[in-house]
C-alpha cells in the first residue's frame, strides 16, 4: 500500500523513520511539509497537521484511510471522508502515553513561569545570585479546562502539589468531581468562576467550534493579575489578540504556549516579547508516547490489509 505521511520525515521525533521499519513492505512517503497537493494513488494518510478538505478528499481515487499520528482530527473533513467510505482514525492520549507526556509539558511550564525562567538566565549572565524569588505551585489553585486524557493525567500529578484544583467538563460536572476528586467542577457556562479563582488555568480541551478563542477578551478579563495561562489545546482555543492585549496591560503575569495561531509561529511575533515560554508543539513527543502511538498507527494499517476494522474509528 501506499502510505503518505504529511510532515517532513524527521517530525515528530523520527516518526516516519519507526513506522517505516515496523511495515517494510509498503511504500512509504513523506511530503516535507505540512501541505497535502494530492491523493492521488495514495492508500493510507497521515496528515499530522494537514488540512484534509473535500475538495482535497475528491482528489483520492484509492484512499482507504485517514489515520493521524495523535488524537488531533480538527483538521479532517469527517463527514466528506465518510461519505466517500474512508475511515478516520486517530489515536486517543489516554491509551498512548501521549496524555501523559503531555501533562509533563505542562507541570514544566508551571513551574517555569512560577520560578521565572527568563530572569534565571539573565541573572546568570549577569552573574546577579539570589533572584529572582519564585512563587510556589503549594496552596494555589489550577483551573484545567478539558478533563479527557490529558485534564486527568494533570490532575494525578498536580495532586502531589498540594493544590486546590478546580475544571470545567462539558458533560457530567458532577460526576467527574466526585471521580477525579476535584474541589470544584463545573460546565463551559461557568468558566468564569474557574478564571476568577485560578492561578494557573491550563487548557487541555479539544478544538470545536464551540471551544475556538474560548478565551477572549471577556473571558480573559476575569483571571487573577498574577495568573498564568498555559495551553495544550490547539492555538484556537485562544484569541491571540486578546492574550497579547492581556500580557501587554498585565491583566495576567505569563503564559506557556507548545501550540499556536500559525504553525510554525513566526519567530518575531510580537507575542513573544511577552513573559511566555514556548514549545514547538512537542508537549505529546516523547520515547513512551512515540512507542505508543507507533503500535496503533501500525495496527490498524494491518488491519486494513487483512480487511477487518480499525481500532478507534471516529
Amino acid at each position: 500500500m501506499n502510505i503518505l505521511f504529511a510532515a517532513a520525515e524527521n517530525s515528530w521525533g523520527g516518526f516516519f523513520d519507526i513506522i517505516r521499519s515496523e511495515l517494510p513492505h509498503h511504500c512509504f512517503k513523506a511530503t516535507g511539509n505540512f501541505q497535502i497537493d494530492s491523493l492521488k494513488g495514495v492508500d493510507v494518510l497521515i496528515p499530522t497537521m494537514s488540512a484534509v478538505t473535500k475538495d482535497l478528499l475528491n482528489s483520492a481515487d484509492r484512499l482507504q484511510l485517514i489515520q493521524q499520528c495523535g488524537s488531533g482530527l480538527e483538521g479532517v473533513d469527517i463527514e466528506a471522508a465518510k461519505k466517500k467510505d474512508i475511515r478516520v482514525c486517530n489515536v486517543p492520549t489516554d491509551i498512548s502515553g501521549n496524555a501523559d507526556s503531555v501533562a509533563e509539558l505542562g507541570i514544566y511550564m508551571m513551574i517555569g513561569l512560577s520560578r521565572d525562567i527568563p530572569a534565571m538566565a539573565q541573572n546568570i549572565a549577569n552573574k546577579k545570585m539570589g533572584e529572582p524569588q519564585g512563587m510556589s505551585m503549594q496552596g494555589k489553585t489550577a483551573g484545567i479546562i478539558g478533563l479527557g486524557g490529558i485534564g486527568k493525567a494533570l490532575i494525578r500529578r498536580l495532586k502531589t502539589f498540594d493544590m486546590r484544583l478546580m475544571g470545567i467538563k462539558q458533560n457530567n460536572a458532577e460526576r467527574a468531581k466526585k471521580e477525579l476528586g476535584l474541589d470544584w467542577v463545573g460546565t463551559p457556562d461557568e468558566i468564569d468562576r474557574v478564571l476568577k479563582e485560578s492561578d494557573y488555568v491550563i487548557l487541555s480541551l479539544p478544538l470545536t467550534p464551540e471551544s475556538r478563542d474560548i478565551i477572549n477578551n471577556d473571558t480573559i478579563s476575569f483571571m487573577k493579575k498574577g495568573a498564568f495561562i498555559i495551553n495544550l489545546s490547539r492555538g484556537g482555543v485562544i484569541n491571540k489578540d486578546a492574550l497579547e492585549k492581556a500580557l501587554d496591560q498585565g491583566t495576567i503575569a505569563g503564559a506557556g504556549l507548545d501550540v499556536f495561531w500559525e504553525e510554525p509561529p513566526e519567530p518575531n511575533d510580537g507575542i513573544f516579547r511577552y513573559n511566555v515560554i514556548s514549545t514547538p508543539h512537542i508537549a505529546g513527543s516523547t520515547d513512551v508516547s512515540m512507542n505508543g502511538i507507533v503500535k496503533v498507527v501500525s495496527e490498524n494499517i494491518r488491519r486494513l490489509e487483512n480487511n477487518q476494522a480499525p481500532l478507534y474509528s471516529k
